[in-house]
């Protein structure tokens, strides 16, 4: 008996999908759940498991292959799995097999799977390092599961590798394809700013009562719910209560109408080695703040090791990206589309302020809020980013809703 491997159904908002790699090849045995090959699509990297145990029989799409949700991808023979039947020895056989045991070598211990049989099996992340090293798989030694190569070891195999040093006054250039997440980015990107009326409108944050907030709580709160307290929770209970006021903000463009979104999913930005992703907090006015910062806590590692989802990349009514962990000061963030705001966070500097009559030093923070103009105006946009304030330096407005 044979059975089929498709593509899985892919959301509606993946069209396509590139075969990246074959881990088995055809007339290899596999497992049930062993993972045959590495999809592609622009939001995330999906393992396509055997449904059944058998042995591979053929193989229908090329690594490299633009496929679709239910395009026939291998044929597995099930039944190629189960061993003959062991025949029944005869009265004149035990002799036989005693003396032909006595005349058999030592048993060998297996060999470890050479380099070549392993060059195949790399994790997701693995395969972008070494792609954008343009390095030979058969040269890393593989620490994962049946010699599977992972991250981890093309990064030891880059540490202990020596770097190349070109000729004086040579000129080196490497071309790179772009991975369809990278190219998907760069086609969003450009959408929004050529589709939308994109205005950015900025304002600063005195962020000293809510780091002495922070620090006075995040050890009872880490205790309790065993996540750290961030920033990101309060940055993400700030911009709720202001959505509430301003809905226009959380509202998007189809059309000709304006859908008016009356639920608040943020899109918090995550960056991967693959590029950034946008993973969206659900229903994010129900969550508290230890939810929260679980949530986005699992988006990044799993961002990280591939196994993000792609619901969890799907929709969001507005995003919340933060620059400043990589030192941004300033920035203007470009719009998440359909989309119509996104809130930027940059880095906290100590800088003088006057307050009342009196110049004084404190944590700063600018952030930054692009809109599209279209159906945002001036007005509400600036009210919108003064709430966020307003509820940042006086946390007890989270609490109190006002």
């Amino acid at each position: 008996m044979t059975t089929e491997v498709r593509v899985p159904q892919l959301p509606e908002s993946v069209a396509d999908a590139t075969l990246v790699t074959w881990h088995k090849q055809a007339g290899d045995t596999v497992a049930r759940d062993e993972n045959l090959a590495d999809l592609e699509t622009d939001k995330v990297v999906l393992e396509l498991p055997a449904p059944v145990a058998g042995v591979l029989k053929t193989l229908s799409k090329a690594a490299g292959s633009t496929v679709t949700s239910g395009e026939l991808l291998a044929v597995i023979d099930d039944k190629a799995a189960a061993a003959p039947a062991a025949k029944a020895p005869s009265r004149a056989e035990p002799k036989k097999a005693a003396e032909a045991k006595k005349a058999e070598p030592a048993p060998v211990a297996a060999a470890p799977p050479r380099k070549e049989e392993t060059a195949g099996k790399l994790s997701p992340a693995a395969r972008r390092l070494v792609e954008e090293n343009r390095l030979s798989p058969g040269q890393i030694a593989g620490s994962g599961r049946d010699g599977r190569i992972t991250k981890g070891d093309v990064a030891q195999h880059l540490e202990a590798a020596p770097v190349p040093v070109p000729a004086a006054g040579t000129r080196v250039d490497q071309r790179v394809p772009m991975s369809r997440l990278r190219a998907r980015i760069a086609q969003r990107l450009v959408e929004a700013q050529t589709t939308q009326a994109l205005l950015t409108t900025f304002n600063e944050i005195d962020m000293q009562a809510l780091m002495a907030l922070r620090s006075r709580y995040k050890e009872p709160f880490e205790q309790r719910h065993g996540v750290r307290l961030g920033f990101m929770s309060f940055f993400a209970k700030a911009c709720v209560e202001a959505l509430r006021r301003y809905p226009v903000v959380n509202a998007s463009v189809e059309g000709g109408d304006i859908v008016y979104h009356e639920y608040y999913d943020l899109g918090v930005a995550v960056s991967t080695d693959r590029g950034l992703i946008v993973p969206v907090l659900r229903d994010a006015d129900r969550m508290g703040f230890a939810d929260i910062e679980k949530a986005v806590t699992g988006f990044a590692e799993r961002a990280r090791n591939g196994s993000i989802t792609i619901e969890e990349l799907t929709g969001g009514t507005f995003s919340i990206t933060n620059g400043g962990v990589f030192g941004s000061l300033l920035s203007t963030p470009i719009v998440n589309a359909p989309q119509s705001a996104i809130l930027g966070m940059h880095k906290i500097q100590q800088r003088p302020v006057a307050v009342g009559e009196q110049v004084v030093v404190r944590p700063m923070m600018y952030v930054a809020l692009t809109y599209d103009h279209r159906i945002i105006d001036g007005r509400e946009a600036v009210q919108f980013l003064v709430a966020v304030k307003e509820a940042l330096e006086d946390p007890a407005r989270l609490l109190l809703q006002v």
